[in-house]
């Protein structure tokens, strides 16, 4: 399998305004684990007249340490990548004590979903909010969700990659609204994309964009081609599969292993590459079409 040269050294700092370079700054939920690795990156954008993106999951006292930030500021806009759970509860309450203009692509009525969340402006791909030094453009990214948005910080090349693409691991594609087909696209976007900096929703920023960005692509036809040859010796169910392919994983995480499996397949049976028998979503047979 290709390597990805993943960076994990981070300090969370928790709850503290870490500068990260002229115009953003971060502060880190305190909510670590095996998906959210040492916690979700809030990042505050500007100075004196602020944009927050990603405020994270329903924690007082996160919220708490994003009100300190930005005191004495203005906070105008609040966007979220997306709204799974440590992404964008937080963000109701901080309206509410900082004020603030709710922004992202959009609502899902889905489990681990934020289903509370509905922007007081929808954003589409290209569409971009402004302050005094600083724009913020969106740019669509789906796949690890349908609603996915990176955010383009054009001032200074960087890119708020969400869980689309981070610098500590993989994102974990998870049907039926994580497609696999629309993350390669995502990722073939990104392809020579002008963008010096990745900075992630968890984990450490990344100036390796190029090698991350091709790494990725290949990790991902690297495990599609494991499948392809693990069919070829024979009709496989997904629980087989994973315990076959994902052997350098550990098994406390492969049930978002098989998650992914099934993104996977769902995409070869769509292109014509795989069949699938009837059943349930981790008891159905695959077989090479």
């Amino acid at each position: 399998m290709n390597v990805i040269p993943f960076v994990r050294e981070m300090d969370p700092a928790y709850d503290k305004v870490v500068e990260e370079s002229p115009l953003v700054r971060r502060v880190t939920a305190n909510n670590p684990g095996p998906f959210t690795y040492l916690g979700t990156n809030t990042y505050l954008v500007g100075h004196g007249v602020v944009a927050v993106i990603d405020p994270g999951p329903d924690d007082a006292g996160h919220v708490e340490a994003l009100v300190r930030a930005v005191q004495g500021e203005t906070v105008v806009a609040i966007l979220v990548t997306h709204t799974h759970t440590d992404h964008s509860p937080a963000s109701r309450e901080l309206a509410a004590r900082v004020g603030g203009k709710l922004y992202g692509f959009g609502p899902l009525d889905l489990p681990q979903h934020d289903r509370d969340f509905h922007p007081d402006s929808a954003l589409g791909d290209g569409d971009a909010v402004r302050g005094p030094d600083w724009t913020l453009r969106a740019v669509h990214t789906p796949g690890h969700t349908s609603n996915h948005l990176c955010f383009e910080l054009p001032e200074e090349r960087a890119l708020f990659t969400g869980d689309h693409l981070m610098a500590w691991s993989t994102s974990v594609v998870v049907p039926p609204d994580g497609d696999m087909g629309a993350y390669f696209a995502s990722l073939e976007r990104m392809r020579g994309g002008p963008w010096a900096t990745f900075r992630p929703g968890h984990g450490p920023a990344t100036s390796d964009t190029a090698v991350f960005v091709e790494r990725y692509i290949e990790h991902r036809r690297g495990r599609e081609r494991q499948i392809l040859a693990a069919l070829a010796d024979g009709p496989a169910r997904v629980p087989d599969l994973v315990k076959r392919i994902y052997v350098d994983v550990d098994e406390g995480l492969h049930p978002a292993a098989a998650q992914s499996m099934l993104a996977h397949l769902a995409q070869l049976v769509a292109e014509g590459r795989a069949r699938r028998d009837p059943g349930d979503d981790l008891e159905a047979l695959f077989t090479l079409a």
